[in-house]
């Protein structure tokens, strides 16, 4: 059935003339209790907080030296193509990001 929804709303009577207890008795019986799925990493022991003691920690990065293409920008520090230096200055080369 179709539902015209400009036009005006009727009140049903019925509906608007139930009483305290009647509602009240609705919720309860449909009450229904909220469950929190908690996974392992949601715990605080998967949380670092800052200034945490990492000295037992052992980080395993591979170090990749530049290549001869390669400069490291002396404002922003990330490792670009040599066609993105835009200037040097004192021997320091900057990037066209920092630059622009």
């Amino acid at each position: 059935m179709a539902t015209d929804y400009d036009a005006p709303r009727n009140k049903d009577d019925d509906q608007s003339n139930e009483s305290l207890e009647a509602l009240q008795a609705q919720r309860s019986g449909g009450a229904k209790t909220a469950l929190i799925d908690v996974e392992d990493s949601d715990t605080a022991e998967g949380i670092d907080l800052p200034g945490a003691d990492l000295s037992g920690e052992e980080l395993v990065v591979q170090v990749v030296p530049a290549r001869e293409d390669e400069f490291t920008c002396s404002s922003c520090f990330l490792v670009r193509h040599r066609s993105q230096v835009a200037r040097e200055k004192n021997g320091e080369l900057y990037c066209r990001d920092c630059e622009g």
